[in-house]
């Protein structure tokens, strides 16, 4: 399990490296994320709920269904929508209230 940061929308706020476990997320010179050995990645997603631009994305392993597919979480009205990039072009979504999360 692995993640992806696109430095293209990263605005270098530094949160994704302050709340990694395992200390993976390094801040480059020019104040982008990074990660440098991915293969590292526990697969926690604590980054994907903490990036406010929507920069990192997990890979998804086919013992879960993913078969290539990437997930990245965006907030919309108070919920936290998961949203899964299939290779095939389609998507799926998961509203989450995160009010209720514990509820289960």
């Amino acid at each position: 399990m692995s993640i992806a940061i696109d430095k293209s929308k990263c605005v270098g706020c530094g949160r994704c490296h302050e709340v990694c476990p395992g200390t993976l997320i390094k801040i480059g010179g020019d104040k982008k994320a990074f990660i440098k050995y991915p293969k590292d990645c526990w697969g926690c997603t604590s980054c994907i709920k903490e990036c406010p631009v929507y920069a990192i994305s997990f890979y998804l392993g086919a013992d879960i269904g993913g078969m290539g597919s990437m997930v990245h979480t965006e907030k919309k009205d108070g919920l936290l929508c998961w949203i899964i990039d299939r290779p095939d072009g389609g998507k799926t979504e998961i509203d989450i209230d995160p009010k209720e999360s514990n509820k289960y």
